[in-house]
């Protein structure tokens, strides 16, 4: 069995064929981080343009890397939420449209599920029951996870995610959109302990985050000192470690609350080094395992929706005719499988 997957929910083109035997067979992705540069973000409207521009070449792309025709894939799984509606509407429509047109099911598939399963496609994949740390531009959020789709939310950000929080720190750094990567790679270079910045919300207990204080402090740190590279690469690393020390410590958190030994780390800022360094330090003193998939499916990508709608799929989870999207979509609404 073979599952065409289709990622449009925000600024990346990412289409991916799963074989349920052999793996993964195609992975095309598209990028948008050249389009949105200039605006220091992403702009909607731009982002679901440029979807429909790359989205059918990717397609045919895909199908000639797994040197296969429409005539060999036997469900068609989109991304269906939650995301930017616009963008989400591309995929959705189109993944639909070919699922009918093929005359295959079609598997709408949600976004964080999507990540969660992500370390999945790896040759050393996590078992249940495990603690997910689902963290990226969008979200930062710990989950009980069992089973596939039981789900329960552990703590979520109350504010700013994470990554939201490196991208506008980074931009108060002077630097270019998309800023996380190249704030983690200016603190590469950061004195550590020049500058000291809050744990936020460590002080009290419960497992829900909030970051946008912590970018406050940073644009003070930054208006009150020089300027010079040195002293912002400095600011970087204490922002950095705030972020990932926060992290660190709420993962272990949820880890004593639910008695789970292992932890799974999924999303955009999982590809972060620091944080994936410092995880697998804490989970080796507690005698458990951290688990993550490679940089390239940490981001959005086509590969963890071919994944997940393959799942969906062998539970019967298939979308009726309708194009239905959902922007805002709770993990906790999904259907245990």
């Amino acid at each position: 069995m073979r599952v065409l997957g289709i990622e449009t929910s925000c600024d990346e083109t990412g289409v991916a064929i799963y074989d349920e035997t052999a793996g993964l067979l195609a992975n095309q992705l598209y990028s948008q981080v050249e389009l949105h540069a200039d605006y220091g973000g992403v702009v909607p409207e731009l982002a679901s343009r440029d979807h429909v521009r790359k989205l059918l070449p990717l397609i045919d792309a895909a199908l000639q890397e797994a040197q296969l025709t429409h005539n060999d894939i036997d469900a068609v799984a989109y991304t269906a939420g939650p995301g930017l509606v616009g963008a989400l509407m591309v995929g959705a429509t189109v993944g639909r449209s070919l699922a009918f047109a093929w005359n295959v099911p079609a598997v709408a598939v949600h976004h964080m599920e999507g990540h969660l399963l992500a370390p999945m496609l790896e040759e050393t994949p996590p078992s249940f029951p495990f603690v997910a740390l689902l963290v990226s531009g969008g979200h930062t959020q710990l989950i009980s996870v069992t089973a596939i789709g039981e789900y329960q939310l552990l703590g979520e950000s109350i504010d700013d995610a994470a990554g939201e929080a490196f991208d506008k720190t980074a931009k108060l750094l002077g630097l270019d959109y998309p800023g996380g990567p190249r704030l983690a790679k200016m603190a590469a270079t950061g004195t550590v302990g020049r500058f000291t910045f809050p744990r936020p919300m460590t002080d009290r207990p419960g497992l829900d985050f909030s970051f946008s204080g912590l970018k406050t402090f940073a644009a003070n740190t930054i208006r009150a000192n020089p300027s010079d590279a040195q002293t912002h690469a400095d600011i970087a690393r204490a922002f950095e470690d705030a972020v990932v020390d926060t992290l660190l410590i709420k993962c272990k958190r949820a880890l004593q609350q639910t008695g789970f030994k292992n932890l799974v780390i999924a999303g955009g800022v999982s590809a972060n080094q620091n944080l994936r360094e410092k995880l697998s330090t804490m989970m080796t003193g507690r005698g458990g395992e951290v688990f993550y998939a490679r940089p390239a499916f940490c981001t959005d990508n086509g590969a963890m929706i071919a994944y997940a709608g393959m799942v969906r799929l062998k539970a019967g989870c298939t979308a009726d005719t309708r194009i239905t999207v959902r922007p805002r979509w709770p993990l906790s609404e999904l259907t245990p499988i």
